[in-house]
């Protein structure tokens, strides 16, 4: 199964509500909305891809329980950025005062802000030009830091604001620890258990 992308003229564009509605009538996909009107419909994560991403969820989770500075926020977890696109990163973290600021209705709802922090973890199903893009629009959108993981290359890039993107590439049996910066202040994400399925 592979992202399927659906062109939604201007002349039918979804309101906020609409989509949220569209989303709910179909749980079984995870939908996107570009700025640009572009509907992704994304399949199901397989195993490999969902035993990762649990794993990436975890650690960041972790760290947060310790710290309580914010909240972390699974993959199917929409977030509508200030550009109007809306867009699930697979694990995402808000600071708490950001966070705290929404309304209650805001916070049930999708999310208008862009995380701080965001992890893509490319699968079998993704085109790494599309997920490069989609860094690049929360970054766009005021993300602080962001990591793209490629375990196919297999390679991270790592995405911060006014800089250029830095690439790390590396072999399964070396992988690289990633450093949480200023965002995520002690956090240090060992990706070894990514490459030991």
């Amino acid at each position: 199964m592979e992202t399927i992308t659906l062109n939604v003229p201007p002349s039918v564009a979804l309101t906020d509500e609409q989509f949220y509605h569209l989303c709910m009538a179909n749980e079984e996909w995870r939908m996107e909305l570009t700025a640009e009107g572009e509907l992704i419909i994304m399949p199901p994560t397989g195993g490999e891809s969902g035993i990762r991403n649990s794993e990436l969820n975890l650690q960041v989770s972790l760290w947060n329980r310790q710290t309580k500075l914010g909240y972390v926020f699974d993959s199917s977890t929409i977030f509508k950025l200030p550009n109007g696109a809306k867009r699930s990163p697979d694990v995402s973290w808000v600071s708490r005062e950001r966070w705290e600021a929404l309304s209650i209705e805001d916070r049930r709802g999708f999310p208008p802000l862009c995380p701080d922090f965001a992890i893509e973890l490319r699968s079998q199903t993704d085109n790494l030009p599309k997920l490069q893009s989609k860094m690049h629009d929360y970054l766009n959108n005021r993300l602080r830091l962001g990591w793209l993981i490629d375990p196919q290359t297999p390679l991270v890039e790592i995405y911060r604001p006014n800089q250029d993107v830095e690439t790390l590439y590396f072999s399964e049996q070396t992988p690289p620890t990633l450093s949480g910066e200023t965002v995520l202040p002690g956090f240090i994400l060992d990706l070894a258990p990514l490459f030991n399925l």
